[in-house]
C-alpha cells in the first residue's frame, strides 16, 4: 500500500518587522542573537491580520554560517482571534550572500536556503483548525523585515 503524498496549500505571508539585532556573542553552540519581532502583517487565503509586537528570534549562527532560526510571536487576525507562531528553521547559502544580508543588502530570495516548519495555536473556535495543522514556511531576509510565506502541510 502506497500511502499519500503530502501537499501544501498557501495559507498566508508573513511581513515581519524586526527591531535591531541583539548580539550576545559565543554561546555554547555559536555565536548568539536575539531578533525582537515588533509588528507586520499577514495576508492570505486563510489568514489575514496584523503582527503583534510580542516576541523574537532567539538565533543560533555556526562557523560555517548556518543560522537555526527558532521564533515566537503572535498574529491577531482581523476578526480579533489571536494565534501564536513557534517557527523553527535553518537559513544558509554561499558567503557573499549571507555577507550581504548582514550588511543588509537586497539579495535575490533563490540565492540561498531558508526554510522553516512551524506550529500556530489558539483558543479561537473559528480558527481551531490550525491547533491540527502543520505548517512550512518559505523566508526572505531584508534589511528590517523578514517575509515569510506559510503553507499548511496536508
Amino acid at each position: 500500500m502506497k500511502l499519500p503524498a503530502p501537499t501544501l496549500d498557501h495559507v498566508c505571508d508573513l511581513n515581519i518587522d524586526l527591531a535591531p539585532i541583539e548580539e550576545l556573542g559565543i554561546g555554547r553552540g555559536g555565536k548568539r542573537r536575539i531578533i525582537p519581532i515588533i509588528g507586520g502583517t499577514v495576508s492570505g487565503p486563510l489568514l489575514n491580520g496584523k503582527i503583534l509586537n510580542i516576541g523574537a528570534d532567539w538565533q543560533t549562527v555556526f562557523n560555517d554560517g548556518l543560522a537555526e532560526l527558532d521564533t515566537r510571536y503572535a498574529m491577531q487576525t482581523d476578526d480579533g482571534a489571536t494565534i501564536e507562531i513557534i517557527n523553527y528553521g535553518f537559513r544558509h547559502g554561499p558567503d557573499d550572500v549571507l555577507d550581504a544580508i548582514a550588511r543588509g543588502e537586497r539579495v535575490p530570495p533563490d540565492s540561498y536556503y531558508m526554510r522553516t516548519q512551524a506550529r500556530l495555536e489558539t483558543g479561537d473556535p473559528a480558527y481551531g483548525w490550525v491547533n491540527r495543522t502543520l505548517f512550512a514556511g518559505v523566508g526572505h531576509r531584508e534589511k528590517s523585515s523578514v517575509k515569510v510565506s506559510l503553507y499548511a502541510l496536508r
